[in-house]
């Protein structure tokens, strides 16, 4: 590839092939930034070990990604390798060395400005949410790091993950601290957090595996279990109507319009919680019936609604100086109350353990139980693996949003309080 002085925007315009490539810098020799086949773009540094001239093998020493570097303070760096080089030393294999005695919090440190990105699936090599990454890095900072944090990286075996899965289950790590005037941090232990926080273990020692700074993973070898219990739970019929009672019964009562159309959304769309509740007109599709989502666990998804849904939608007023369907009462975000009023409406709706997303289940088994195969079912709620029925979403009463409403449509009578009509075979004459 031609070489160029290296700008955000010639590093943003590269794109990889089907082989790892790198662009190399017209204004400083040996720096350049390899770019993976995935897109991942890494800032990286070509020299020879001094003194050995062309009879030594170059040496390309990683400097850190284009999402954490910008092009000039990466070329900083790169000028200190390079000078460092020149002098006699051999700054990579000083780094591999130090790297192997690295203590795991300092790996954590490392893993937090370069190894944030998603290790497998559709969104391999994209970097993390910046939800997702926050939250990944608290569970590493607050349970790791106090059970493990001084111990070396090569020094961390199966036995210590399972031991940090048993501290962390029984809430060794957990604790609810004041850290000023409206601030708090509140660390939750037990066996969910301790899944968690064993997945995201398993990816950092994927990470260091891959920069050499380790050999092997303990958590492939630990005794402890990764996987979430499978949760089966979802509303019958009967309790959906319970749960519009109560939503109209508090809706008399003066409490907010937005939480109880979001809550109504959530059950006549099967949309993950931030989904209707982040939701922006401009995602809101009438002409063709459907929902464009720009964000999603997933990425980009296309949504087909049910009638039901739809008239609610076009119910909902408009906030002209926002975009949210549901905007925040104070400030420019979005509505947030329903974290509030949930509780309250499980609890007059006799629904204990019932979450936002069990409304989710509910509907991809109403949908299911309905005759709907699994391929449009999931092209109802979403699914990735589904992602080829998607299509339909993009024509006004197409298969998929029929299959939305007949899915939904008991779902609807049940949360309006009345009966769902009976479907009755014509005789043919």
């Amino acid at each position: 590839m031609a070489s160029t002085r290296l700008t955000k925007r010639s590093v943003d315009a590269a794109t990889a092939l089907d082989k790892a490539v790198i662009l190399y810098d017209t204004e400083l020799k040996g720096f350049g930034v390899r770019i993976a086949p995935s897109g991942a773009k890494t800032w990286q540094v070509e020299y020879r070990p001094y003194p050995g001239g062309r009879n030594v093998p170059k040496r390309r020493m990683a400097i850190g990604s284009t999402a954490s570097l910008t092009p000039d303070e990466a070329r900083r760096k790169a000028k200190e390798i390079l000078s460092s080089a020149a002098n006699g030393r051999d700054p990579a294999r000083e780094r591999g060395a130090k790297r192997r005695e690295m203590k795991m919090a300092a790996l954590i440190d490392v893993y937090a400005s370069d190894g944030c990105y998603v290790q497998r699936g559709l969104r391999q090599g994209q970097e993390m949410k910046p939800k997702t990454k926050a939250f990944t890095l608290a569970r590493l900072r607050n349970h790791v790091i106090p059970l493990l944090g001084t111990k070396r990286v090569t020094e961390v075996s199966a036995g210590d993950i399972e031991r940090l899965v048993r501290d962390i289950t029984a809430g060794k790590t957990a604790k609810d601290e004041k850290l000023g005037k409206r601030r708090r941090i509140i660390v939750r232990g037990g066996e969910g957090a301790a899944r968690k926080v064993a997945r995201d273990l398993s990816a950092v020692f994927s990470f260091a595996i891959r920069q050499k700074i380790a050999t092997d993973n303990p958590c492939d070898t630990a005794a402890i279990r990764k996987t979430d219990n499978h949760r089966e739970r979802y509303l019958s019929i009967e309790e959906v109507k319970r749960l519009g009672q109560v939503l109209e019964a508090l809706q008399s009562q003066g409490v907010n319009q937005k939480a109880l159309n979001i809550t109504r959304l959530w059950a006549l769309t099967g949309c993950r919680r931030n989904e209707i509740a982040a939701l922006k007109w401009s995602e809101v599709d009438f002409e063709t019936g459907c929902l464009r989502l720009e964000d999603t666990k997933t990425g980009k998804s296309d949504r087909p609604l049910a009638s039901a849904a739809l008239t609610l939608l076009a119910s909902v007023p408009r906030q002209e100086d926002t975009g949210y369907v549901f905007p925040a009462t104070t400030g420019k975000g979005h509505y947030q109350g329903t974290k509030r009023i949930w509780p309250k409406v499980i609890e007059l709706a006799k629904l204990p353990g019932v979450t936002p997303h069990t409304l989710r289940h509910t509907l991809g088994s109403a949908a299911v139980s309905s005759g709907e195969t699994l391929a449009m079912t999931g092209s109802i709620l979403g699914h990735s693996n589904h992602r080829s029925t998607s299509i339909y979403a993009h024509i006004q009463r197409d298969p998929a949003i029929k299959a939305a409403d007949r899915a939904v449509g008991p779902i609807a009578a049940a949360l309006s309080g009345k009966s769902a009509a009976e479907v009755v075979k014509l005789h043919q004459r």
